[in-house]
Order: C-alpha cells, then structure tokens, then sequence
C-alpha cells in the first residue's frame, strides 16, 4: 500500500519558505485523490449522479464489508413483475432495489501478479477488504496497542500477586500474645 500511494503525488499542507504549495508524494495517511477534478464531471460522468465517498462505506452501513461485496454481486435480472426505470439497475442488496451504479465486475478484468483468478467474487473481495481498510487504516496498530496494553496488565497481576503471597505472607501468619494468653 505505501508503493501504490507513493506513486501519486499531494500538495503539502505546508507551504516552502517561500510560500509556495510544495508536490510530494503521499503517504497512507493522505486522502485519496479522486478520479474526478469537480462535482460537475463526476456528475456528467455517472448519469446525472454525484458518486458517493465510499472511504467510510464500511462503517456506514450494517455488516460493512458483506455488504459491499453483497452489492458488489448482486446485479441480477429484476424479477418478474418489477418495473425498474431506465437508468437503474436492479439489485436486491441495495435499500429499495434499484441503484443507479451500473455492474463494475466481470471475470478476467485484472490480472493479479500471483495467478489468482480474476473473478467477479475475488475482486469484490479485494473492493470489500479495501474499502474496509480505508475506513480504519489504524486498526492494526490499534490491535497491536491493545494487546501490549493486555499483556502488561497480565505482567503487573503476576508481580502482584507474587508480592502479595511473598511480602505479606510472614505478616498475615504471625501469631500475636497478648499478655495473659497462654
């Protein structure tokens, strides 16, 4: 991922000592450039309707990244009896059914480096896994932390617990006398 980003170049947020915008290449932590330059083409691109930001998709919907690849293969025949308007394309895993987006996927599209096949079901994969990604890219750093954070707590419980066993034990067993005990 950091090869793929690196190869598209960002204006920095920081401006040279000159004041002018610096180029540089981006980083995984920089937003994804469109393939759009304004709302305008977007829209006279896709029928009339502006693309949605799909980098937060995951989250937005109920089980995020089944639901992409659902959506992702869903594009079927509408049943019978189903009117669906020129422009849209049935869908059942889309909310009402009719979605404007047209069908991405057919077999063969890429070619992946390894030989894995390029079927419509591996690389809705692949946009689900992605776009699951994009939605949190701290997520396993996050994980990492949280399971360093779980194992010292585990640490500091033993060393408690020897202490306490080792440190307290002469104390809790002592007898005591009180003048006139026997």
């Amino acid at each position: 991922m950091k090869a793929i980003a690196a190869s598209y170049d960002v204006i920095d947020k920081d401006p040279d000592a000159s004041g002018e915008p610096v180029e540089r290449p981006a980083k995984l932590s920089d937003r994804i450039p469109g393939p759009y330059k304004n709302e305008e083409q977007a829209r006279s691109a896709n029928n009339g309707a502006l693309p949605p930001d799909l980098s937060l998709m995951v989250k937005a919907r109920h089980d995020g990244a089944n639901y992409v690849f659902s959506l992702m293969n869903g594009y079927i025949d509408p049943p019978a009896g189903k009117n669906v308007p020129a422009g849209l394309h049935y869908n059942p895993y889309f909310p009402g059914g009719q979605i404007a987006m047209s069908k991405q996927l057919s077999d063969g599209q890429v070619e992946y480096e390894d030989g894995t096949p390029a079927t419509e079901a591996q690389m809705a994969k692949d946009v689900a896994c992605f776009l699951s990604w994009t939605s949190e890219p701290e997520h396993d750093f996050r994980k990492v932390i949280g399971f360093s954070f779980v194992l010292g707590l585990l640490v500091m419980a033993v060393v408690g617990g020897f202490h306490k066993r080792f440190r307290w034990a002469p104390i809790k067993t002592r007898k005591v006398f009180f003048v006139g005990d026997k």
